[in-house]
């Protein structure tokens, strides 16, 4: 593992600090992508990253891009970090849906969507969950029929849900079912579609946090062309597994309170006895645990830049770091309010300690531990795919979905 930039990294993280101190907000405007203003600010970055090919680096320059590698955006990304920039809510779309659309939708909507979308012009969400399915998304009941008027367009109906940012986006692709004769993996079909169709409704929900980053999309005969099908009739789980493969990056590990800032906040929270909390042995137990899962967390994003850098493809450090750093998030979150004892119930960030950052930590780490897959579907991942175990057993494999028991 090589933990140094190579001298032509080097050269262009300087050229990336430079253009960044010109052109980076000096501060940030709103915290909330569903603000007006911090909208606002949100697509103007958008559009001056994109202007200079900074948007998505790895495109190609025909698309926006600089044809450039992987660790050449994760290099922009970390200097980035380093400047109070507005909310990103184009993380879905770019990271996503927007790939999906370029790998398998025809020239001319390619043409019709790319350019908008890395320019921050227009907004995409993705729309697999479903009440009934949870991370299985090939249990999908929204499904699509065909017009029965000759046109080959299609009618889809049912229910999607905790689809993050619907309430602001333009657009959407949508896995459906049409086919119920077949097993659930082999009658699914995908679609792009526009959200503001008659027929979708959005209804944001209303989250413990504050919030209302997911929604509920519900659909009553939206009609869709068979022109804004992604990939073959009955192959949507193939084209889903694109999308999903760019989800394990784009959602990625967890951000929030961390060890560093429980410490400092221990140090300054008496105990029952009136010594400083740092000096409990549970604590201190805690406090090295996260410390060294922090630590494991850093080397492994080091693992993948390392690849990166020798034009490697890295292996599943994504499905680890989201798994480690969620629930670390939670637990950590947890323990700092229970430390603060009565103070713990205090929510302002004015008077609660770092900002109330452990609040926040606790309210969103739940969540966190279901976007981009649960713990359970990437425990899975990495224990067939890396450990080599045996799959779990699959009654259903066979069974076409129509049959399938509902529990009803």
């Amino acid at each position: 593992m090589d933990f140094n930039d190579t001298p032509e990294e080097a050269a262009y993280r300087q050229q990336v600090r430079q253009w960044l101190d010109v052109n980076a907000p000096k501060k940030r405007e709103g915290a909330d992508p569903e603000g007006g203003d911090s909208m606002g600010a949100s697509k103007a970055w958008q559009a001056k990253k994109a202007a200079a090919g900074y948007a998505c680096i790895t495109w190609p320059k025909e698309w926006g891009g600089q044809g450039g590698t992987p660790v050449q955006n994760v290099i922009f990304g970390q200097e980035e970090a380093k400047h109070p920039i507005p909310p990103n809510p184009f993380q879905i779309g770019l990271g996503m849906c927007v790939p999906t659309v370029m790998t398998f939708a025809d020239d001319e909507t390619k043409k019709r969507f790319v350019g908008p979308a890395i320019r921050g012009e227009e907004i995409w969400s993705q729309l697999f969950s479903e009440p009934s399915g949870g991370s299985d998304v090939a249990a999908s009941r929204t499904k699509a029929e065909r017009v029965p008027d000759g046109s080959g367009d299609w009618l889809i109906n049912g229910q999607k849900v905790w689809t993050t940012g619907a309430q602001f986006s333009d657009y959407g692709i949508v896995i459906v079912r049409t086919n119920p004769e077949v097993p659930k993996h082999k009658g699914l079909t995908m679609f792009w579609l526009d959200l503001k169709d008659p027929g979708v409704e959005i209804k944001p929900i209303h989250q413990m946090s504050g919030g209302s980053g997911f929604n509920e999309v519900f659909f009553t005969d939206v009609r869709v062309k068979d022109s804004q099908r992604l990939g073959a009739e009955g192959e949507g789980w193939k084209v889903s597994l694109v999308t999903l493969m760019n989800e394990r990056l784009a959602v990625g590990g967890a951000t929030g309170a961390g060890w560093s800032q429980f410490m400092e906040t221990a140090r300054n929270t008496p105990s029952m006895d009136g010594a400083s909390a740092l000096q409990d042995q549970a604590v201190r137990e805690k406090l090295a645990d996260w410390y060294v899962q922090a630590e494991g967390l850093r080397h492994t994003r080091n693992r993948t830049m390392t690849a990166l850098s020798r034009g490697q493809t890295p292996g599943p450090e994504s499905s680890i770091g989201k798994i480690i750093s969620a629930v670390q998030m939670q637990e950590l979150a947890n323990t700092a309010i229970e430390m603060l004892d009565q103070y713990g119930i205090i929510n302002d960030g004015d008077l609660a300690p770092e900002d109330a950052a452990f609040h926040w930590s606790l309210m969103f780490a739940p969540g966190l531990r279901i976007a981009g897959g649960t713990d359970e579907i990437l425990r899975n991942i990495i224990a067939e795919r890396v450990l080599g175990l045996p799959g779990d057993i699959r009654v259903d494999k066979d069974i076409a979905f129509k049959d399938m028991p509902t529990g009803r």
